[in-house]
């Protein structure tokens, strides 16, 4: 399908998306709807028209003082979206132990092998890969509803700033938790494997709340 076919309004919705998700625009950073449309070449209904529906999908919030911006989350917020993807990525361990195929190990394998060759200093591509092989994992567990709420959860995760490989000690940390899943799926230990993704998780949201807030 070429760009022309599709609704200006989903065209400037997949472009604001992934201007919050790539960072070039920040949380509480207002997003003018006029702007918006002269950048992109459209009228100003498609722009709002996409504005509206990322607010409906908690990307961009309305303020009373700011009009409409990128949602800026608080502590309480950031606590309970680790609470829910502990809860989430556990589960998609806990089904890729008991549905992954060997293909799809020997896959994730290979991914956790090639990510201890990238440079301890880049932050960005670990962070890329770190979402690569959760991805891999969900989808060696099977379970299309799970990978649809872990889709949902990574929506609203791009609106947590920078990426917690920035903490000392956190790329090789996190490589020793990802070895633990792996050797737990690759075992069938489906408790194993849901104990070490947990953890992990959790693990993450304590380096991100320390990060954010100076404490966890």
């Amino acid at each position: 399908m070429q760009d022309r076919d599709v609704p200006r309004a989903q065209l400037v919705y997949t472009t604001l998306k992934g201007m919050i998700r790539d960072g070039v625009v920040r949380p509480g950073q207002r997003m003018r709807e006029i702007e918006i449309a002269e950048a992109q070449g459209v009228s100003r209904t498609p722009v709002r028209e996409a504005m509206h529906r990322l607010v409906s999908e908690g990307l961009l919030e309305v303020s009373s003082s700011r009009g409409i911006a990128v949602t800026e989350l608080s502590k309480q917020q950031v606590l309970e979206l680790y609470a829910l993807r502990e809860f989430l990525e556990g589960a998609s361990a806990r089904f890729a132990a008991q549905h992954a195929s060997l293909p799809e190990m020997r896959a994730l394998r290979e991914l956790i092998e090639h990510i201890h060759t990238i440079p301890e200093d880049d932050h960005a591509r670990h962070a890329a890969m770190n979402k690569r092989f959760h991805a891999q994992i969900a989808e060696a567990a099977h379970n299309s509803y799970l990978n649809r709420a872990l889709a949902q959860l990574s929506d609203s995760l791009m609106l947590v700033p920078g990426t917690t490989f920035q903490a000392k000690g956190r790329v090789a940390a996190v490589h020793k938790e990802h070895v633990a899943i792996l050797d737990a799926i690759d075992v069938r230990d489906a408790e194993g494997a849901e104990r070490a993704a947990r953890e992990h998780i959790r693990k993450a949201g304590e380096v991100r709340l320390q990060m954010l807030f100076g404490q966890r």
